[in-house]
């Protein structure tokens, strides 16, 4: 019972003054500027820690890339908060130390390993929504040239009408381009960042006819017709795995309840007379 009370008195002023300091480290970075050494920069704190699993490296391919250190904050937070609820609860129920140190310790591990996890979908979704967006996109921009616009100025224009991820790329490279990059430089770095072959070859095939004077429309129109066949192509082979999915519960649930309800009874009957 002394030991109890004595756990207690120690896991309680731990609980407040965590979740105190999780306040802190959470709340706007504005009030907190120059004052707390892990979000003092870019180079200061949690960004000096080694990135072994490559966030930063995701956090460029969705442009989040200034987002590094509040990222790795709000992970290292989520993480030790969930942990210190497990350690209260477990301790709440007289477990031992030493079970609540490791039930603690993976509860910690899983949620850091779960937001990073988290953050890889996000950039498969992002690619995904710049793949999908690429063929009417690459359509309006072939109705602009088409109609005497620069290639620029057709993505200016396609940049500040459209809020959708491929929007926003032509609107990185419209801002490159206006702050003293060549066209086919901040072209190729957009295909560089974005990691989707589609994107690449796109850009490739753009910069090739730039620099080789090759008409545009008929290059941008090959790409448009391509993306839309890759579209096709991979609605037909998620139809096919819906129908597949579709099989299970017919196959295990339904057609067995049947069969069951045909044959329940025949062998009631069979029973019967049987007895």
């Amino acid at each position: 019972m002394i030991a109890k009370l004595l756990s207690y008195q120690i896991m309680i002023p731990t609980l407040f003054c965590s979740i105190g300091a999780l306040v802190l480290l959470l709340e706007d970075q504005s009030s907190r500027f120059g004052s707390t050494w892990f979000l003092s920069g870019p180079d200061g704190g949690l960004a000096r820690l080694p990135d072994k699993t490559r966030v930063q490296e995701r956090l460029e391919k969705i442009r989040r890339g200034h987002q590094y250190a509040e990222f790795r904050t709000r992970q290292c937070a989520l993480a030790s908060a969930s942990a210190l609820l497990a350690a209260v609860l477990f301790s709440s129920l007289a477990s031992s130390p030493l079970a609540t140190l490791l039930v603690s310790t993976s509860i910690f591990i899983g949620v850091f390993m779960l937001i990073d996890k988290h953050l890889s979908v996000e950039v498969v979704r992002y690619r995904l929504s710049v793949e999908n967006e690429f063929a009417a996109l690459i359509e309006m921009l072939t109705l602009s040239l088409s109609a005497g616009e620069t290639p620029l100025a057709a993505m200016a224009r396609l940049s500040a009408h459209s809020k959708s991820a491929l929007g926003h790329e032509f609107s990185l490279v419209v801002e490159s381009v206006r702050q003293g990059s060549p066209f086919h430089v901040a072209l190729d770095a957009m295909g560089r960042q974005v990691d989707s072959v589609v994107i690449r070859r796109f850009v490739d095939a753009l910069v090739t006819a730039m620099l080789r004077g090759a008409p545009l429309v008929d290059v941008l129109q090959r790409h448009a017709a391509e993306a839309r066949q890759n579209q096709r192509t991979i609605l037909m082979n998620k139809a096919g795995k819906a129908e597949l999915t579709m099989m299970v519960p017919v196959v295990f649930l339904i057609l067995p309840v049947s069969v069951l309800f045909a044959l329940w009874p025949s062998l009631t009957h069979l029973n019967f007379f049987a007895s």
